[in-house]
């Protein structure tokens, strides 16, 4: 008889628990949807800190907020284990980028790859960006070193701009890598049209925080702005592999 009200008294804890972690759920939202309506909310769970919920935006981003959503946090959150600081808000942000980078068929990138790839990396470029003409020039000595090089389209200056028309007909050329050989060796690109993914791998990428190109994407979701030499970016890609 005791065990059964033991298994009971646990079973109605679960089911408050269950509950208690829906209203909180629906408080949060309705919370964050009050100040912005389209607020690309993805998943709401608790957060290792007692008390605590953490709330994962598309993209990446996160946020963290009181269960009864009357509170919200935007920072990091750090546990301090074994005499070491562990930054749990980029942890779990680069796993999500990661995620959503996965998602995204190498059919609509163009991808330099050596013939035994050890990793990759996933770069939001702009063929008229002088840093990116640079990165591309040491493509050879990535794919060398093993690394996969994967782009992805971010016309700077905006859809429209003559980068972007020059992305839009890297994609659609009947040879990408050579049309992108092409436009990042500051050569005319024929004229090309189809449908492509230029506006809507900018789009993405904004929702990443991509602000600038090159923007480097690790295997494990970890988002470098900017240029890297090619043995410091690929030790550092070979490293989150």
């Amino acid at each position: 008889m005791r065990v059964i009200r033991f298994f009971a008294a646990a079973t109605i804890g679960l089911a408050s628990s269950v509950v208690l972690a829906a209203d909180a759920d629906k408080a949060i939202r309705d919370s964050l949807h009050s100040i912005q309506p389209d607020m690309p909310i993805e998943a709401i769970s608790e957060s290792p800190m007692d008390g605590v919920y953490q709330v994962q935006l598309k993209g990446g981003r996160q946020l963290y907020a009181s269960a009864d959503g009357q509170f919200l946090i935007q920072g990091y959150m750090f546990q301090f284990k074994d005499g070491q600081a562990i930054n749990l808000t980029e942890q779990a942000q680069s796993r999500s980028v990661a995620k959503t980078i996965e998602a995204i068929p190498t059919s609509e990138m163009v991808v330099f790859a050596p013939e035994k790839p050890k990793t990759h990396i996933t770069v939001f470029t702009d063929t008229d960006c002088g840093y990116c003409q640079k990165l591309h020039s040491e493509v050879p000595e990535l794919n060398r070193l093993g690394v996969e090089v994967r782009y992805m389209a971010f016309p700077r200056q905006g859809m429209g701009s003559h980068g972007a028309n020059t992305l839009a007909s890297v994609w659609c050329a009947k040879d990408r890598q050579a049309a992108m050989n092409k436009a990042k060796a500051r050569e005319e690109v024929s004229t090309a049209s189809c449908d492509n993914p230029v506006a809507e791998q900018y789009e993405l990428g904004q929702l990443l925080g991509v602000q600038g190109t090159p923007a480097i994407i690790l295997a494990d979701g970890q988002i470098i702005p900017g240029y890297q030499p090619a043995p410091q970016l690929a030790a550092l890609a070979l490293k989150a592999k």
